[in-house]
């Protein structure tokens, strides 16, 4: 299974669709790019003035890839075309160091650190394009056929 048949078999669509590209697959890992675009819903008066990405946002973007396209890839061989998964977060803890701004790209880092029972448990990060670490945690998501 491919980058593009994963983003395929996500069940989000603009403009809540976080995930640009996946760069690097593996059953332990996964690791995807994503550009927040100037003029998306949510800069609208998050700052006023001086808009930065919600945090919500970010740990959005890190499920989304870290989470959901590496369960999708774990599960590829119980998936099919009438066959989508359901997905739900089920925990999430972050730490937050720097501000992710409207039109950073920004990658996202994921290591599997348990799958069990449709359950995945990954540590993530974020990074900007100089390679700073903006925020990291871990997040666990249920996934079902």
């Amino acid at each position: 299974m491919n980058s593009n048949q994963i983003i395929a078999l996500l069940p989000y669509q603009e403009p809540f669709l976080f995930v640009d590209e996946l760069t690097e697959i593996s059953s332990e890992g996964i690791t995807g790019n994503f550009t927040f675009k100037e003029d998306a819903f949510f800069y609208e008066g998050h700052f006023k003035d001086n808009p930065i990405t919600p945090g919500v946002i970010l740990t959005e973007c890190m499920a989304q890839i870290g989470v959901v396209c590496l369960g999708i890839y774990i599960m590829k061989d119980e998936l099919s075309e009438q066959n989508h998964p359901q997905i739900a977060l089920t925990s999430s803890q972050m730490d937050f160091f720097l501000p992710v701004f409207p039109g950073e790209k920004v990658t996202v880092v994921s290591e599997k650190e348990v799958f069990r029972f449709n359950k995945l448990k990954c540590n993530v990060k974020l990074f900007n394009e100089k390679e700073e670490l903006m925020c990291r945690g871990m997040i666990s998501g249920m996934l079902k056929l």
